[in-house]
């Protein structure tokens, strides 16, 4: 069975089924890796826009229309890296302005004390939500992603996806009462 169909008379398409997935992802994953790590330099983040590009490729089969397969996956790589890099950018800036103020107060020290364990106390909160919850909330709260960017890359509502969100911060809300302000 042949990679690439004939949509029009001077142009091919690649036609992907489970095949051809396969195909795909055995000779392109390393090449779309390498791209993710050397643009981030962290291992499993890496790995989760990988599995998240060829997600995509296979949730989109239908609807795409791709001549050239290993320049899109590339692409979806470069896209991926430079997303990843703005969020934590932006994370990286909010706990800068956090510092900058902090530098202002008498009790600078104890505020980085206690700004640390909350944040520990959240991710370990967020660990125990259950996986989808807890994936969803990582990608609004980390990635900075829309309820409706996060529905159509998890292909869930966006209702769930708000349900999820809820969720997470009810059960962060039950438990950090003693970190109130």
């Amino acid at each position: 069975m042949p990679l690439f169909t004939s949509t029009t008379t001077d142009s091919l398409t690649l036609k992907i089924d489970s095949t051809t997935f396969e195909k795909v992802y055995q000779l392109y994953w390393e090449k779309v890796y390498a791209v993710c790590y050397n643009n981030i330099r962290e291992v499993e983040p890496a790995k989760e826009m990988v599995q998240d590009i060829f997600k995509s490729l296979w949730e989109r089969r239908n609807e795409l229309e791709i001549a050239d397969i290993q320049r899109y996956l590339l692409r979806s790589a470069k896209f991926k890296t430079f997303e990843y890099i703005r969020n934590k950018v932006n994370q990286e800036k909010h706990i800068c302005i956090k510092f900058q103020d902090c530098s202002l107060s008498s009790n600078c020290t104890e505020e980085k004390v206690l700004f640390n364990n909350l944040t520990e106390k959240v991710n370990i909160l967020v660990d125990t939500l259950p996986c989808q919850c807890k994936r969803v909330f990582q990608m609004s709260r980390e990635k900075g992603l829309s309820n409706k960017e996060i529905a159509e890359e998890l292909a869930i509502s966006e209702r769930a996806v708000q349900y999820h969100i809820n969720k997470a911060l009810g059960v962060l809300r039950e438990n950090l009462v003693n970190y109130a302000i």
